[in-house]
């Protein structure tokens, strides 16, 4: 009675276990409907159980592609003509209809179809005659590809992207920073409010454009940003490992949208300083010196200031240490924060940051509505700068600084306590940033879109340096 009850799905609901003596039962033919469904929107467990399978093995098909499917199973997208339109385009062929009357019942393109007949048609008999079924065969033998992705043999291109996604960052002076130690890559994302790797994390799209630049005469150093996504998510691609995928800004290890992140809005600023009635000049990003600012949080109430230059990109970060008698005492109802993130260790840490730039880069700071700038009078007094305030609830109104944010997350994830970055790591992050190149900068980095903006000379209507 075991045998019998022990694999039945009509008392659980569930399907059939698969026993060791059935490990192969699961053909071509399953993993594509399985691929089907997925693209039609189903999670891997719904797609499984519409296949037939476990939920657990659709589980692990996902997981070991790397969230992403061979292009056999990439019909449902419309850009291949399917085993159906082929077949409907032999009936339609056998009526003695034309290119363009086949193409507009199935709504292709004439030179698809053209080039189908052309292309696919058996050859038997030394007459053309088109068949579906050859004609699919002919499409899934030419769409398998034997050869070896070009990371697999290419090992100087191999280095350059390794390097560039997975190098350690470094100290102004050039002393590596392992950063935090980690627990063995499982081949999952690290859980939020955790420690995430320290690398150059160079994003793919930021690694395949700036290649022309570093290397202009060398056209096998080339290679398409796509290419190193599937290198990296899909088991033997390319020759880098699926943990690298921990040096990617999302930490993700399996290809899937991100979920977007609510931000909140704080108190109401006087209108006098709302981002209305910031100049024109500030938008356009015409006019460099123009800063968007914000706090990273941690844990234990500790945060990492973070500033950025509107035009070059370039990125300062503010070290606001615990004061005196942090955790160690009652906090005081009327007293400042001990934890250092607050109105007056702000002040103290933007006057440190701001006072050795030239005028040319000290105009305006935009800021949001955090309690945290209570002391925009001194600042914008004692720096010689104007202060500007974001709308409640509109952290897009400072994208800039936004988007910097996140990718300082790769090193200060949330939930973890800041406190114990020193200053000399908040310079090697940094500069781990400065020196990354940038699509919005033609691929230059911040550092040097600064640099050429200070060597340039003065243009008309300008401020001088002092």
């Amino acid at each position: 009675m075991g045998r019998e009850a022990g694999w039945g799905a009509k008392a659980t609901g569930r399907p059939p276990m698969r026993s060791p003596g059935r490990a192969k039962r699961w053909t071509a033919e399953h993993k594509k409907r399985f691929w089907i469904q997925i693209a039609a929107g189903a999670s891997s467990e719904d797609a499984a159980v519409a296949v037939g399978m476990a939920p657990a093995v659709g589980s692990r098909w996902f997981r070991d592609a790397g969230g992403m499917p061979d292009v056999e199973f990439s019909e449902p997208t419309g850009r291949y003509l399917s085993l159906a339109e082929r077949e409907e385009i032999a009936l339609l062929e056998a009526k003695d209809l034309s290119v363009r009357a086949i193409a507009r019942e199935l709504g292709r393109h004439p030179s698809t179809i053209s080039r189908e007949l052309r292309r696919n048609a058996s050859t038997r008999g030394g007459i053309l005659t088109y068949r579906a079924t050859v004609a699919q065969w002919h499409r899934d033998r030419r769409a398998a590809r034997p050869k070896q992705a070009k990371l697999a043999v290419n090992e100087p291109l191999r280095d350059y992207v390794q390097e560039r996604l997975a190098g350690m960052i470094s100290r102004p002076d050039g002393t590596p920073v392992p950063g935090p130690d980690l627990p063995p890559w499982q081949g999952r994302r690290r859980v939020r409010r955790q420690d995430r790797r320290w690398a150059r994390s160079w994003s793919p799209e930021q690694i395949a454009n700036r290649l022309p630049i570093d290397f202009p005469d060398d056209n096998t150093m080339r290679i398409s940003h796509e290419a190193i996504y599937q290198a990296l998510y899909i088991q033997g691609r390319g020759a880098l490992k699926r943990e690298l995928t921990e040096c990617l800004r999302t930490g993700r290890a399996l290809r899937k949208p991100a979920l977007r992140t609510q931000q909140r809005g704080r108190k109401s600023i006087p209108a006098e300083l709302l981002i209305s009635e910031r100049p024109a000049e500030v938008a356009d990003r015409a006019v460099p010196g123009h800063w968007e600012g914000d706090l990273i949080l941690g844990a234990r109430w500790s945060a990492i200031g973070t500033l950025v230059e509107r035009t070059t990109r370039f990125t300062m970060l503010l070290h606001l240490p615990p004061m005196e008698g942090h955790l160690e005492e009652p906090r005081t109802k009327t007293g400042p924060p001990l934890a250092g993130r607050g109105a007056q260790a702000v002040r103290d840490a933007l006057a440190g940051q701001l006072a050795g730039l030239p005028d040319l880069l000290r105009r305006s700071l935009t800021w949001d509505q955090g309690s945290e700038l209570a002391a925009w009078a001194d600042i914008r007094i004692d720096n010689d700068i104007d202060v500007w305030f974001c709308d409640p609830h509109s952290p897009w109104q400072r994208g800039t600084n936004e988007n910097t944010n996140g990718l300082l997350r790769q090193y200060f994830p949330k939930g973890t306590d800041l406190h114990r970055h020193s200053r000399d790591d908040l310079d090697a992050v940094a500069l781990a940033l400065n020196t990354r190149p940038r699509k919005t900068l033609g691929w230059k980095t911040p550092a040097e879109a600064l640099d050429q903006l200070l060597q340039s000379p003065p243009q008309p209507g300008v401020a001088t340096t002092g």
